[in-house]
């Protein structure tokens, strides 16, 4: 069955971009209404699906627009808590141009939705089975979606400095694996990366606070890392999160190689043109039982950061 939200839930926090304080409050939402934010800072509060369709390509994060030029961006970590929940309707309410980036990772977005809890919806749920594979390529970078039995992502990365440099990670995600696994690994990047995205006006709001800050094998960032590999978790928790704008849950192994928002975006508009790549499947009680989120308790959270 579909599910959403008990009852509403609201976190407070700055834009990663803006650096600007907004809030955010998720609704519950009626069966068959998907993932939707509403910009209620304008007028006439337009809603925007977060539909692999409506996503605007960007390497930093993953912005929604509709057709007046009304954005909201960096929904990611939300739409991976939403997914490595379990929750398939809510109605978000943003009063900025951005969801709050918190701590960088989606561990507060996940405590806040198991602690309100889930109600199941009287309405059958349906998934995205992947039947054939489907793959994209850009140089080193890589993605593709191929047949399984439930979601698993495949992840691997290569970056030059010491404290990140190459990491690799498999995870089936069914049964609360984000929860455990995922939710709280931060968003990472370079010390000199930092300082060229404030140059341009970007990362604003961004600070050792809220992301793994590097600088060649030292890691800047108070505490360390909450994971000896949590950048590739990072990338995994994303992935989840941009892999959720399709619409519904995947049945499907993600790999991807130094790939990005993108990329994944990339992917799915590759699988949604190739019909024969995919199709509906109802979800009985055998299926659901390997989605993620099905079974999810304030237990999972016990390892969480």
């Amino acid at each position: 069955m579909q599910t959403t939200l008990r009852n509403t839930t609201s976190f407070e926090g700055t834009g990663l971009h803006t650096g600007a304080p907004v809030r955010v409050v998720v609704h519950p939402a009626p069966a068959n209404h998907g993932i939707a934010f509403r910009r209620v800072d304008q007028t006439g509060k337009p809603v925007l699906q977060a539909l692999w369709s409506d996503v605007v390509v960007s390497p930093l994060n993953t912005r929604l627009t509709n057709r007046d030029g009304v954005t909201v961006s960096t929904i990611e970590h939300m739409m991976a808590a939403l997914a490595g929940c379990g929750i398939h309707n809510a109605l978000i309410d943003v009063d900025g141009p951005e969801v709050p980036i918190l701590d960088g990772s989606a561990a507060v977005f996940v405590r806040g939705f198991v602690a309100t809890g889930l109600q199941r919806l009287s309405a059958p749920l349906r998934a995205i089975e992947v039947v054939r594979e489907v793959s994209v390529k850009e140089g080193e970078v890589f993605a593709s979606l191929s047949p399984s039995t439930s979601l698993q992502i495949d992840f691997e990365i290569n970056f030059s400095d010491a404290a990140i440099g190459h990491q690799k990670k498999t995870l089936n995600m069914a049964n609360g694996a984000f929860v455990r696994e995922l939710c709280d690994s931060r968003t990472f990047c370079r010390s000199a990366d930092v300082e060229a995205m404030r140059a341009n006006g970007l990362a604003l709001g961004g600070s050792v606070e809220n992301a793994v800050v590097v600088d060649g094998e030292k890691v800047l960032t108070p505490g360390g890392l909450r994971h000896s590999d949590e950048a590739v978790r990072h990338k995994m928790l994303d992935a989840l999160g941009d892999l959720y704008t399709a619409g519904a849950p995947i049945l499907g192994r993600y790999t991807g190689r130094r790939a990005g928002h993108a990329m994944t975006n990339k992917l799915l508009r590759a699988l949604f043109d190739t019909p024969d790549a995919w199709r509906w499947v109802d979800c009985d009680h055998r299926i659901a039982a390997r989605l993620p989120g099905v079974g999810v308790t304030a237990a999972d959270l016990e390892a969480v950061a």
